[in-house]
Protein backbone atom coordinates (compact mmCIF):
# COMPACT_ATOMS: atom_id res chain seq x y z
CA UNK A 1 0.00 0.00 0.00
CA UNK A 2 1.29 3.68 -0.96
CA UNK A 3 1.66 5.81 2.25
CA UNK A 4 -1.80 7.58 0.94
CA UNK A 5 -3.56 4.78 0.96
CA UNK A 6 -2.16 3.16 4.53
CA UNK A 7 -2.78 7.08 6.05
CA UNK A 8 -6.63 6.91 5.10
CA UNK A 9 -7.54 3.76 5.32
CA UNK A 10 -9.83 3.87 8.16
CA UNK A 11 -11.51 6.51 6.92
CA UNK A 12 -12.52 4.56 3.70
CA UNK A 13 -13.69 1.39 5.91
CA UNK A 14 -17.43 1.39 5.20
CA UNK A 15 -19.10 2.30 8.62
CA UNK A 16 -21.39 -0.54 10.37
CA UNK A 17 -24.55 1.53 11.58
CA UNK A 18 -26.13 -1.47 13.80
CA UNK A 19 -24.65 -3.36 16.90
CA UNK A 20 -25.36 -6.77 15.12
CA UNK A 21 -22.90 -5.81 12.19
CA UNK A 22 -20.42 -5.55 14.90
CA UNK A 23 -20.51 -9.10 15.18
CA UNK A 24 -19.56 -10.08 11.55
CA UNK A 25 -16.28 -10.88 10.94
CA UNK A 26 -16.88 -9.81 7.21
CA UNK A 27 -16.68 -6.20 8.60
CA UNK A 28 -13.47 -6.08 10.09
CA UNK A 29 -9.94 -5.83 7.71
CA UNK A 30 -6.26 -6.34 9.08
CA UNK A 31 -4.41 -3.62 10.36
CA UNK A 32 -1.18 -2.63 7.90
CA UNK A 33 1.60 -3.97 9.38
CA UNK A 34 3.88 -0.62 9.71
CA UNK A 35 1.15 0.84 11.60
CA UNK A 36 1.31 1.36 15.69
CA UNK A 37 -0.78 0.02 18.13
CA UNK A 38 -0.85 2.27 21.18
CA UNK A 39 -2.61 1.44 24.47
CA UNK A 40 -3.12 2.64 27.90
CA UNK A 41 -4.35 1.53 31.29
CA UNK A 42 -4.31 3.10 34.45
CA UNK A 43 -2.84 1.53 37.45
CA UNK A 44 -4.84 0.48 40.48
CA UNK A 45 -7.73 1.75 39.20
CA UNK A 46 -10.03 -0.22 41.20
CA UNK A 47 -8.72 1.01 44.13
CA UNK A 48 -9.22 4.94 42.58
CA UNK A 49 -12.85 3.78 41.38
CA UNK A 50 -13.52 2.45 45.12
CA UNK A 51 -12.78 6.26 46.53
CA UNK A 52 -14.71 7.87 44.37
CA UNK A 53 -12.52 8.87 41.86
CA UNK A 54 -14.10 7.13 38.73
CA UNK A 55 -14.84 10.41 36.94
CA UNK A 56 -11.11 11.02 37.03
CA UNK A 57 -9.72 7.55 35.89
CA UNK A 58 -12.43 7.68 32.92
CA UNK A 59 -10.85 11.31 31.85
CA UNK A 60 -7.29 10.08 32.23
CA UNK A 61 -8.27 7.27 29.91
CA UNK A 62 -9.84 9.22 27.42
CA UNK A 63 -6.91 11.63 27.54
CA UNK A 64 -5.09 9.28 25.59
CA UNK A 65 -7.59 9.46 22.83
CA UNK A 66 -7.93 13.05 22.75
CA UNK A 67 -4.11 13.64 22.66
CA UNK A 68 -3.31 10.83 19.73
CA UNK A 69 -6.87 12.22 17.89
CA UNK A 70 -5.57 15.74 17.64
CA UNK A 71 -1.95 14.89 16.64
CA UNK A 72 -3.13 12.33 13.93
CA UNK A 73 -6.37 13.28 12.74
CA UNK A 74 -9.16 10.57 11.81
CA UNK A 75 -7.63 7.57 13.91
CA UNK A 76 -9.33 4.50 15.15
CA UNK A 77 -9.64 4.02 19.02
CA UNK A 78 -11.96 2.83 21.54
CA UNK A 79 -12.10 3.53 25.11
CA UNK A 80 -12.79 0.98 27.77
CA UNK A 81 -13.00 3.29 30.93
CA UNK A 82 -9.77 2.72 32.83
CA UNK A 83 -8.00 2.45 29.59
CA UNK A 84 -7.91 3.23 25.67
CA UNK A 85 -6.71 1.45 22.47
CA UNK A 86 -5.87 3.13 19.36
CA UNK A 87 -3.74 3.17 16.19
CA UNK A 88 -1.30 5.37 15.06
CA UNK A 89 -0.32 5.49 11.18
CA UNK A 90 3.45 5.20 10.32
CA UNK A 91 4.56 9.07 9.95
CA UNK A 92 3.19 9.66 13.66
CA UNK A 93 4.89 7.56 15.90
CA UNK A 94 7.69 9.53 17.27
CA UNK A 95 5.23 12.22 17.84
CA UNK A 96 2.81 9.52 19.16
CA UNK A 97 5.59 8.27 21.64
CA UNK A 98 6.23 11.84 22.90
CA UNK A 99 2.25 12.51 23.51
CA UNK A 100 1.72 9.35 25.20
CA UNK A 101 4.92 10.15 27.57
CA UNK A 102 3.16 13.95 27.90
CA UNK A 103 -0.20 12.22 28.83
CA UNK A 104 0.98 9.90 31.54
CA UNK A 105 2.64 12.61 33.38
CA UNK A 106 -0.95 14.77 32.85
CA UNK A 107 -3.02 11.91 34.27
CA UNK A 108 0.19 11.68 37.19
CA UNK A 109 0.67 15.32 37.81
CA UNK A 110 -3.48 16.04 37.80
CA UNK A 111 -5.37 13.32 39.07
CA UNK A 112 -2.10 11.34 40.81
CA UNK A 113 -3.22 8.39 37.74
CA UNK A 114 -0.70 5.87 37.05
CA UNK A 115 -0.99 5.83 33.45
CA UNK A 116 0.40 2.83 31.83
CA UNK A 117 1.32 3.32 27.87
CA UNK A 118 2.11 1.75 25.39
CA UNK A 119 3.02 1.79 21.85
CA UNK A 120 4.59 -1.05 19.30
CA UNK A 121 4.35 -1.74 15.40
CA UNK A 122 1.93 -4.30 14.48
CA UNK A 123 4.67 -6.25 12.45
CA UNK A 124 5.65 -7.39 16.22
CA UNK A 125 2.64 -8.56 17.18
CA UNK A 126 1.93 -10.51 13.45
CA UNK A 127 5.29 -11.90 14.20
CA UNK A 128 4.30 -13.18 17.62
CA UNK A 129 1.48 -15.05 15.74
CA UNK A 130 -1.80 -12.75 16.99
CA UNK A 131 -3.41 -10.18 15.01
CA UNK A 132 -5.30 -7.20 14.60
CA UNK A 133 -8.32 -6.67 12.46
CA UNK A 134 -10.10 -3.02 13.35
CA UNK A 135 -14.05 -2.27 12.00
CA UNK A 136 -15.25 1.17 12.05
CA UNK A 137 -18.98 1.27 14.06
CA UNK A 138 -20.80 4.70 13.01
CA UNK A 139 -24.03 4.53 15.54
CA UNK A 140 -24.70 8.26 13.74
CA UNK A 141 -23.02 10.80 11.45
CA UNK A 142 -21.18 12.49 14.39
CA UNK A 143 -19.97 9.16 16.09
CA UNK A 144 -17.60 7.02 14.65
CA UNK A 145 -15.09 4.78 16.24
CA UNK A 146 -13.16 1.52 16.08
CA UNK A 147 -14.01 -1.99 17.24
CA UNK A 148 -11.23 -4.79 17.21
CA UNK A 149 -10.85 -8.26 16.18
CA UNK A 150 -7.88 -10.76 16.94
CA UNK A 151 -5.75 -11.31 19.65
CA UNK A 152 -3.17 -8.88 19.41
CA UNK A 153 -4.93 -6.28 21.20
CA UNK A 154 -4.72 -8.39 24.29
CA UNK A 155 -1.25 -9.66 23.90
CA UNK A 156 0.15 -5.89 24.07
CA UNK A 157 -2.46 -4.91 26.35
CA UNK A 158 -1.21 -7.66 29.02
CA UNK A 159 2.32 -6.78 28.17
CA UNK A 160 2.33 -3.24 29.32
CA UNK A 161 1.00 -4.38 31.82
CA UNK A 162 3.61 -6.94 32.69
CA UNK A 163 1.36 -10.00 32.78
CA UNK A 164 2.75 -11.28 29.25
CA UNK A 165 5.67 -10.95 26.81
CA UNK A 166 8.26 -9.08 28.34
CA UNK A 167 10.03 -8.63 24.87
CA UNK A 168 7.07 -6.88 23.99
CA UNK A 169 6.95 -4.48 26.88
CA UNK A 170 10.17 -3.68 26.51
CA UNK A 171 9.71 -2.48 22.83
CA UNK A 172 6.72 -0.96 23.64
CA UNK A 173 7.80 0.90 27.02
CA UNK A 174 7.50 4.50 26.36
CA UNK A 175 10.58 5.99 28.45
CA UNK A 176 10.97 9.27 30.82
CA UNK A 177 13.17 10.17 27.57
CA UNK A 178 10.17 10.32 25.41
CA UNK A 179 8.58 13.34 27.80
CA UNK A 180 9.66 16.59 26.13
CA UNK A 181 7.68 18.67 29.44
CA UNK A 182 5.12 20.64 27.07
CA UNK A 183 1.83 19.90 27.95
CA UNK A 184 -0.36 17.15 25.71
CA UNK A 185 -2.79 18.72 23.07
CA UNK A 186 -6.37 17.60 24.74
CA UNK A 187 -8.48 19.92 23.08
CA UNK A 188 -11.97 18.79 23.13
CA UNK A 189 -11.78 16.56 25.97
CA UNK A 190 -14.67 17.83 28.38
CA UNK A 191 -17.60 16.20 30.89
CA UNK A 192 -20.41 18.53 30.39
CA UNK A 193 -23.44 16.84 31.23
CA UNK A 194 -24.91 15.47 33.92
CA UNK A 195 -24.52 11.98 34.92
CA UNK A 196 -27.20 10.41 33.16
CA UNK A 197 -30.14 9.06 35.55
CA UNK A 198 -31.32 5.85 34.23
CA UNK A 199 -35.16 6.35 33.31
CA UNK A 200 -35.79 2.70 32.97
CA UNK A 201 -35.05 1.83 36.17
CA UNK A 202 -30.76 0.75 36.63
CA UNK A 203 -27.86 1.46 34.73
CA UNK A 204 -26.17 -2.00 34.04
CA UNK A 205 -22.43 -2.29 32.86
CA UNK A 206 -21.12 -5.65 31.45
CA UNK A 207 -18.09 -7.43 30.75
CA UNK A 208 -17.96 -10.46 29.04
CA UNK A 209 -15.42 -13.11 27.92
CA UNK A 210 -16.07 -16.47 26.17
CA UNK A 211 -19.26 -16.42 24.45
CA UNK A 212 -21.07 -15.91 20.90
CA UNK A 213 -21.67 -12.34 21.06
CA UNK A 214 -24.09 -11.86 18.38
CA UNK A 215 -26.26 -14.45 19.64
CA UNK A 216 -25.29 -12.89 23.37
CA UNK A 217 -26.02 -9.38 22.45
CA UNK A 218 -29.78 -10.30 20.89
CA UNK A 219 -30.42 -12.76 23.94
CA UNK A 220 -29.50 -9.69 26.73
CA UNK A 221 -32.06 -7.50 24.63
CA UNK A 222 -34.73 -9.49 24.81
CA UNK A 223 -33.82 -10.57 28.39
CA UNK A 224 -33.81 -6.90 29.29
CA UNK A 225 -37.55 -6.23 27.21
CA UNK A 226 -35.93 -3.31 25.49
CA UNK A 227 -35.64 -2.17 22.16
CA UNK A 228 -31.87 -1.84 22.25
CA UNK A 229 -29.06 -2.12 24.87
CA UNK A 230 -28.39 1.98 25.30
CA UNK A 231 -27.72 3.90 28.01
CA UNK A 232 -28.29 7.18 26.79
CA UNK A 233 -32.17 9.00 26.10
CA UNK A 234 -33.41 12.43 25.50
CA UNK A 235 -35.00 12.47 29.00
CA UNK A 236 -31.53 11.47 30.81
CA UNK A 237 -29.07 13.74 28.49
CA UNK A 238 -29.42 17.10 30.44
CA UNK A 239 -27.02 19.76 30.95
CA UNK A 240 -26.11 22.10 34.11
CA UNK A 241 -24.01 24.88 35.38
CA UNK A 242 -22.05 24.92 36.60
CA UNK A 243 -20.57 21.19 35.33
CA UNK A 244 -19.33 18.99 37.35
CA UNK A 245 -16.43 18.61 35.53
CA UNK A 246 -15.74 22.43 35.05
CA UNK A 247 -12.40 22.28 36.46
CA UNK A 248 -11.16 18.80 34.92
CA UNK A 249 -11.94 20.20 31.30
CA UNK A 250 -9.61 23.25 32.58
CA UNK A 251 -6.84 21.08 33.54
CA UNK A 252 -7.02 19.62 29.80
CA UNK A 253 -7.08 22.90 28.40
CA UNK A 254 -5.23 25.22 30.82
CA UNK A 255 -1.51 24.16 29.58
CA UNK A 256 0.77 27.06 30.14
CA UNK A 257 -2.43 29.01 31.35
CA UNK A 258 -2.65 29.50 35.16
CA UNK A 259 -5.88 26.65 35.82
CA UNK A 260 -7.64 29.89 37.51
CA UNK A 261 -7.80 31.92 34.49
CA UNK A 262 -8.25 28.60 31.97
CA UNK A 263 -11.19 27.82 34.92
CA UNK A 264 -12.96 31.16 34.19
CA UNK A 265 -12.71 30.86 30.83
CA UNK A 266 -14.20 27.34 30.68
CA UNK A 267 -17.08 28.37 33.14
CA UNK A 268 -18.40 31.06 30.66
CA UNK A 269 -18.12 28.98 27.31
CA UNK A 270 -20.12 26.38 29.81
CA UNK A 271 -22.39 29.13 30.50
CA UNK A 272 -23.07 30.21 26.79
CA UNK A 273 -23.35 25.71 26.01
CA UNK A 274 -25.66 25.11 28.58
CA UNK A 275 -27.94 28.58 27.81
CA UNK A 276 -27.99 27.41 24.23
CA UNK A 277 -29.05 22.98 25.20
CA UNK A 278 -31.53 24.34 27.79
CA UNK A 279 -33.40 26.74 25.69
CA UNK A 280 -32.44 24.69 21.83
CA UNK A 281 -31.32 27.53 20.48
CA UNK A 282 -29.68 28.20 16.69
CA UNK A 283 -26.85 29.79 15.76
CA UNK A 284 -25.50 29.37 12.18
CA UNK A 285 -25.12 25.56 10.85
CA UNK A 286 -25.35 25.14 14.94
CA UNK A 287 -28.65 23.75 16.41
CA UNK A 288 -28.58 22.75 20.01
CA UNK A 289 -31.70 20.05 19.81
CA UNK A 290 -29.92 18.37 16.54
CA UNK A 291 -26.51 18.41 18.51
CA UNK A 292 -28.50 16.79 21.59
CA UNK A 293 -29.81 14.27 19.70
CA UNK A 294 -26.65 13.10 17.62
CA UNK A 295 -25.21 12.97 21.12
CA UNK A 296 -27.78 10.26 22.60
CA UNK A 297 -27.76 8.28 18.82
CA UNK A 298 -23.71 8.39 18.76
CA UNK A 299 -22.62 7.28 22.75
CA UNK A 300 -19.86 5.51 22.81
CA UNK A 301 -21.72 2.37 25.19
CA UNK A 302 -20.66 -0.85 23.30
CA UNK A 303 -17.36 -2.18 23.16
CA UNK A 304 -15.58 -5.01 21.44
CA UNK A 305 -11.83 -5.71 21.56
CA UNK A 306 -10.99 -9.45 20.49
CA UNK A 307 -11.97 -11.44 22.83
CA UNK A 308 -14.02 -9.74 25.14
CA UNK A 309 -17.55 -7.61 25.21
CA UNK A 310 -18.22 -4.54 27.18
CA UNK A 311 -21.74 -3.07 27.55
CA UNK A 312 -23.16 -0.04 29.52
CA UNK A 313 -27.06 -0.06 29.03
CA UNK A 314 -30.38 1.53 30.71
CA UNK A 315 -32.61 -1.59 31.83
CA UNK A 316 -35.75 -1.84 33.66
CA UNK A 317 -35.38 -2.56 37.44
CA UNK A 318 -37.22 -5.76 37.67
CA UNK A 319 -34.88 -7.76 34.37
CA UNK A 320 -31.42 -6.97 36.09
CA UNK A 321 -31.82 -10.31 38.30
CA UNK A 322 -33.09 -12.07 35.45
CA UNK A 323 -30.20 -11.09 33.16
CA UNK A 324 -27.19 -11.84 35.79
CA UNK A 325 -29.07 -15.14 36.65
CA UNK A 326 -28.94 -15.76 33.00
CA UNK A 327 -25.25 -14.87 32.91
CA UNK A 328 -24.67 -17.02 36.25
CA UNK A 329 -25.77 -19.83 34.70
CA UNK A 330 -23.92 -19.60 31.66
CA UNK A 331 -20.98 -19.06 33.75
CA UNK A 332 -21.49 -21.95 35.71
CA UNK A 333 -21.92 -24.30 32.57
CA UNK A 334 -18.23 -22.82 31.62
CA UNK A 335 -19.56 -21.30 28.45
CA UNK A 336 -18.20 -17.67 29.07
CA UNK A 337 -16.79 -15.41 32.33
CA UNK A 338 -18.42 -12.02 32.96
CA UNK A 339 -18.85 -9.28 35.60
CA UNK A 340 -21.20 -6.76 35.72
CA UNK A 341 -21.85 -3.76 37.75
CA UNK A 342 -25.38 -2.07 38.56
CA UNK A 343 -26.00 1.87 38.93
CA UNK A 344 -28.65 4.21 39.08
CA UNK A 345 -26.62 6.55 36.48
CA UNK A 346 -24.13 6.44 33.86
CA UNK A 347 -21.09 9.18 33.51
CA UNK A 348 -20.08 10.67 29.86
CA UNK A 349 -16.56 12.23 28.79
CA UNK A 350 -16.66 13.77 25.67
CA UNK A 351 -14.38 14.50 22.61
CA UNK A 352 -15.44 17.26 21.08
CA UNK A 353 -13.00 18.08 17.65
CA UNK A 354 -16.47 20.73 16.35
CA UNK A 355 -19.84 21.18 17.74
CA UNK A 356 -20.92 22.77 14.41
CA UNK A 357 -19.15 20.14 12.44
CA UNK A 358 -21.16 17.89 13.58
CA UNK A 359 -17.71 15.68 15.04
CA UNK A 360 -18.56 14.32 18.60
CA UNK A 361 -17.87 11.20 20.56
CA UNK A 362 -19.43 10.68 23.76
CA UNK A 363 -17.91 7.55 26.04
CA UNK A 364 -20.03 6.08 28.59
CA UNK A 365 -18.92 4.09 31.26
CA UNK A 366 -21.46 2.97 34.30
CA UNK A 367 -21.60 4.76 37.07
CA UNK A 368 -19.01 4.45 40.29
CA UNK A 369 -16.62 2.84 37.87
CA UNK A 370 -18.92 0.52 36.39
CA UNK A 371 -16.41 -0.95 33.52
CA UNK A 372 -13.55 -1.51 36.03
CA UNK A 373 -15.89 -3.04 38.62
CA UNK A 374 -17.52 -5.28 36.54
CA UNK A 375 -13.81 -6.07 34.48
CA UNK A 376 -12.31 -6.88 37.93
CA UNK A 377 -15.22 -9.47 38.72
CA UNK A 378 -15.10 -10.86 35.97
CA UNK A 379 -10.92 -11.68 36.19
CA UNK A 380 -11.19 -12.94 39.16
CA UNK A 381 -13.68 -15.18 37.92
CA UNK A 382 -10.95 -16.40 35.28
CA UNK A 383 -8.43 -16.46 38.10
CA UNK A 384 -10.95 -18.87 40.46
CA UNK A 385 -11.41 -20.97 37.32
Amino acid sequence: MTAEKIASFYDTLPPMREPGQVFDSRHYVPVPDDWYLAVSDIKGSTAAVETGHHSDVNFAAAAMIAALNNLCGSIPYQFSGDGAVALVPPEHAKAARRSLAQTRRFAKQEFKLDLRVGLAPLHELTARGTEVLVGRYEPAPSSAYAVFLGDGVELMESSVKGRADGALAKLAMIGDGDDDGEPPDLTGLSCRWTPLKSTRGQMVALVIRGADYGALHMELTKLAGVPALNATSLESLQARWPPKGLVREAKARKRRTPLALMTLLVALETLVAYVFVKYKLRLGSFDAETYRRDVMRGAVDFARSGESLALVFDCPSDRVEVIRNYLEERFQRRELHYGMHVSDHAVMTCLVTSATDNEHVHFIDGGDGGYTTAATQMKAQIKNA
